[in-house]
């Protein structure tokens, strides 16, 4: 091993401290010695950006069941989540939210006490069609305390966390696991993290797009890694825009204001999501309300005629709408105040407007990885499409294809899936590490992956990643967003593997060690050029419309053809793509209807 790099040993290495990450954590350590590894800050990572609920039946508003909730995410996915993990999903919901609120997470409450509920897109009452109050929040600001208490449980576990750490490759021997490479940020040293499991819980890697609503660290480091030692990615063609994004900046606004009985509203003033889903309006699922802006868009209804409409929750707007419904909800400037509070805050920050008084201007944005590392339930990943499991390697959350999300997530799902299959790996974790072996590194570990680094860090006069990083990001709005066509999905290919060439001559101008977020930045990159032409290669290969997937040119859904999983594998230079069967259930594939 060379002099200038640090080993550790753990049983398990878990990589990501979001969710999905502490939650596997907070599990394993309970019977094994785990180290958490987190190129962020844990209480920075992305799960503290979910805002509006995490869906659980818990009936405390209103009659629900985790069939009901098993059936909308069923549904919801086009029919391409498989569904004994869905019913795993779903079942456990209910235990692993009261578990949350046990370990002391502050949800919101009824007037009886009960955890509070609120209406969110796509979750419905299948006997009467009509929107459920599923969603447990903690006002909008429901991810922030999920973190927030994973984080306090792990400290008080003792959990070994190595913040700052950068992972940058995962050490496979044929088909045995030894651990992961990472680099520190204060002091840009390589560290080898030797281990008998790994976990990958990176999130994903929304800024492959211009507009996103993900933060400026999703860039799919953890997806790259496995797609570069043999995982294939599963279900890349399925990226979910919500529909949603604060206009150009692409910062979330919660679903929950629509639960909470908001509107959309085109430039004519007309609430135009009647026309699209007449039962369920402005709470369809994602991808049919993204689609349906897009559309308004496309014919002239934007506001002033630009590339945006309006979402409405101010309380005269709200009240006159649940009149005209002979609903009985009615609301106020203080309910917005309190129940809105992370929305109104970033309303008034980053639009200089307050959406008690004035609408919100919103455009769809890139928002959420459908696909990933393909796993089985108890997060373990699986490597071609007999579902062979790769001992010792285990995925959770947004970087992680179970499937329960198939083509297009349910809002509130997010957050379901992380606290229930990162709590299911960690508890596998913590079964197989002990009857496992240690088995010896092989020799250098790093070194790959160091010349890689040095190779980025001595280059001069080449390209500068922000100018191959903002060509990548504006091919993949215009030509791999809401629609696609086989013309511009060869475009986007095109220019894609241009990209890729050019990024062997990325340079950087900070050549020194500490802190050197300009290299990793660039190494960044690397990750998102792979993860875009991946997205692409399996869009142009998907010749049908499901979920987030919606071809102009193939507008209708193909079951005979299509109702399967794709796996993309990383060839040399290239990528070979095969297919396996949706796992079916109760529910056979129907035309969805809202």
């Amino acid at each position: 091993m060379p002099n200038n790099v640090h080993t550790h040993t753990f049983d398990a290495v878990i990589v990501g401290a979001g969710g999905a990450g502490l939650m596997a954590a907070l599990y394993a350590s309970r019977k094994i010695n785990v180290a958490v590894i987190s190129k962020l800050y844990p209480t920075r990572s992305h799960t503290g950006a979910a805002l509006g609920g995490i869906g659980a039946a818990l009936g405390n508003v209103e009659e629900d069941r985790w069939e009901w909730h098993a059936y909308d995410t069923v549904k919801g996915s086009d029919y391409l989540a498989d569904q004994d993990a869905v019913d795993v999903l779903c079942k456990e919901a209910v235990e692993t939210v009261i578990e949350l609120e046990h370990m002391g997470l502050p949800f919101d409450r009824t007037p009886e006490g009960k955890i509070a509920q609120r209406r969110f897109g796509g979750h419905t009452n299948p006997e009467t069609k009509k929107p459920v109050q599923r969603a447990c929040h903690a006002a909008d600001r429901t991810g922030h305390m999920i973190l927030q208490t994973l984080y306090q449980q792990c400290i008080r576990n003792k959990v070994n966390f190595f913040d700052e750490y950068h992972v940058v490759d995962l050490i496979r021997v044929d088909n045995t696991i030894r651990g992961v490479v990472a680099v520190s940020l204060a002091t840009g040293e390589f560290h080898v993290f030797h281990s008998k499991a790994v976990m990958f819980a990176t999130g994903g890697w929304g800024k492959c797009w211009e507009v996103t609503s993900n933060a400026h660290s999703l860039t799919g480091d953890g997806a790259a890694v496995c797609l570069r030692r043999g995982i294939p990615m599963e279900d890349m063609e399925f990226f979910q825009f919500h529909p949603t994004g604060i206009f150009r900046l692409g910062i979330l606004i919660t679903e929950g204001v629509r639960g909470e009985g908001g509107v959309l509203i085109n430039g004519k003033g007309e609430r135009f999501m009647e026309r699209y889903a007449p039962t369920i309006k402005d709470l369809a699922s994602r991808d049919v309300t993204s689609r349906s802006i897009y559309l308004e868009i496309m014919a002239g209804r934007g506001v002033n005629g630009r590339n945006y409409v309006h979402l409405d929750v101010r309380p005269e707007t709200v009240n006159r709408y649940f009149e005209e419904a002979g609903d009985s909800r009615r609301i106020t400037a203080q309910f917005i105040e309190e129940k809105l509070a992370e929305t109104v805050d970033q309303c008034r920050t980053y639009l200089g407007i307050d959406p008690v008084t004035e609408p919100i201007p919103i455009q769809p944005t890139a928002h959420y990885a459908m696909g990933g590392i393909p796993t089985d339930v108890d997060g373990r990943a699986v490597v071609d499409a007999q579902n062979t499991v790769l001992p010792g390697l285990y995925a959770a959350g947004e970087c992680a294809c179970v499937s329960v999300h198939g083509a297009n997530r349910l809002g509130t799902n997010s957050l379901v899936d992380l606290v229930v299959f990162g709590r299911r790996a960690g508890n596998h974790m913590a079964g197989y590490c002990p009857g496992a072996e240690l088995l010896p590194l092989p020799d250098n570990p790093a070194g790959e992956v160091m010349a890689e680094l040095e190779r980025i860090r001595n280059n001069s006069g080449g390209t500068r990643p922000y100018v191959l990083r903002d060509r990548m990001q504006k091919t993949m709005m215009a030509n791999v967003g809401v629609f696609r066509t086989e013309e511009i999905l060869n475009e986007a290919l095109e220019t894609l593997r241009e990209l890729r060439a050019q990024y062997a001559n990325v340079s950087v101008d900070d050549k020194g060690q500490r802190f050197n977020t300009d290299l990793l930045e660039a190494w960044e990159l690397g990750c998102l050029l792979e993860l875009a032409e991946v997205t692409a290669v399996a869009a142009q290969a998907r010749t049908e419309s499901r979920g987030g997937h919606a071809r102009d040119d193939y507008p209708e859904r193909n079951d005979e053809q299509w109702l399967k999983h794709s796996l993309c594998f990383k060839e040399g230079d290239g990528y070979r793509l095969d297919y396996k069967p949706v796992v079916l259930g109760r529910y056979e594939p129907q035309k969805r209807v809202y």
